[in-house]
């Protein structure tokens, strides 16, 4: 498979990239970074803080300027999430994922839908989550079984999505449900409203890391659900869904390199305050190197993040396959790099109070959503036997 250069500078940001960047880094220092692990350990869900960030324009990032968003590119979202993630890659996590399911709105709802739901979203007045995946229905996500029957001008929907970030909390679900025959093109896609009759959620799931955001069933028995909120033609759902999750998987690598970066800066700051036999840990050729072998990791799975969203932002053939590597490579190394950094702490490492497993706990999950990095695999291996 041959990936063309796009036009798009790739190695040096514009005054406007850093000005976007420093003003979220910001964010992240004022607002999450002193208060994110009592968050993950009350599992407290901090949606007053994220309506400050949607104040700032990050509430709907790359969502057009004429419902209230700030009309960016991907590139600068992969720069305001991990900037983000520095603070609370939870946090960052949420925020990435709600304006995935408000662009979904933005791209193919009408436009009496996006005039409806999108300025509340971008204030995050109103909050998004995105329903695919099912009990039964994970890395086969077209095998979904949710059920949308129509009865006139509504869908009566009985199924069962798992693992909702959101869920009893927000106001808004995409939810992806059949309306037709067997796989891709019997999907489709309603926007179903929390007050909706018949709409219920599970028990909050206890996790590993994401404490700060809540994670349940999104349960449908007999939902009740206006044909009117459906997003586009019937049918097309499988491709809404995919689509999202291009941006999606950007997002959430873009997670991975902030709480990474993050890791990675107390990881020095601690080498240099920690002695041993008489010398500073970073006086250690074996940590120097370590740390040395970390910033270069992170500083290739950054710079290839970039060129992925360059790819998505002009909207090449390669943009999906691009996406998916980048995904890959960035929650990996993000996720290797903060358990170096845990390591290099030593015991400390392993306590809540320096913050560093709340990163770990964290990152782990980006290796599995969005797709698991096995099915990036998956979609690479395709684009390159397709050829």
């Amino acid at each position: 498979m041959t990936i063309p250069h796009t036009t798009t500078p790739l190695f040096g940001l514009t005054e406007d990239h850093l000005a976007i960047r420093d003003m979220a880094r910001a964010f992240a220092q004022e607002k999450l970074a002193p208060h994110a692990v009592r968050w993950d350990e009350e599992k407290h869900f901090p949606l007053d803080v994220m309506r400050e960030a949607a104040a700032l324009g990050m509430g709907g990032v790359y969502i057009s300027e004429d419902v209230g968003g700030s009309g960016l590119g991907r590139l600068d979202a992969a720069l305001i999430f991990e900037a983000l993630a520095t603070g609370c890659p939870t946090v960052s996590a949420f925020v990435s994922i709600h304006n995935m399911a408000a662009w979904m709105i933005d791209s193919y709802g009408s436009d009496e839908q996006r005039r409806k739901w999108l300025p509340g979203l971008c204030a995050m007045d109103l909050v998004a989550s995105y329903c695919l995946t099912e009990p039964g229905a994970g890395s086969d996500a077209a095998a979904l079984k949710t059920r949308a029957r129509r009865e006139g001008d509504v869908y009566v929907v009985d199924g069962v999505k798992q693992f909702i970030s959101g869920a009893g909390a927000s106001d808004l679900y995409v939810t992806m449900v059949r309306t037709g025959e067997e796989g891709a093109g019997g999907v489709s896609t309603l926007v179903i409203e929390r007050d909706t009759p018949g709409l219920s959620f599970g028990a909050q799931e206890k996790k590993m890391g994401w404490n700060a955001q809540p994670t349940a069933q999104v349960i449908l028995e007999g939902a009740r659900v206006p044909v009117a909120n459906r997003l586009g033609p019937e049918g097309i759902g499988f491709k809404i869904a995919m689509a999202g999750l291009d941006g999606g998987r950007l997002n959430i690598g873009a997670c991975s390199l902030g709480g990474a970066q993050a890791a990675l800066d107390k990881a020095l700051a601690y080498a240099r305050e920690r002695t041993a036999f008489g010398k500073t840990l970073s006086q250690f050729q074996a940590l120097q190197f370590k740390l040395a072998d970390m910033a270069s990791e992170l500083e290739a799975a950054r710079t290839f993040l970039w060129r992925a969203a360059a790819a998505l932002d002009a909207k090449t053939p390669e943009a999906t396959t691009l996406c998916a590597m980048a995904k890959r490579i960035a929650t990996d190394r993000g996720f290797e790099i903060a358990n170096e950094a845990l390591q290099i702490h030593g015991g400390y490492g392993y306590l809540a109070d320096y913050g560093i497993e709340k990163i770990v706990r964290d990152l782990r999950v980006h290796q599995i959503l969005e797709g698991t990095n096995e099915i990036m695999r998956v979609i690479v291996a395709r684009a390159l036997i397709g050829r």
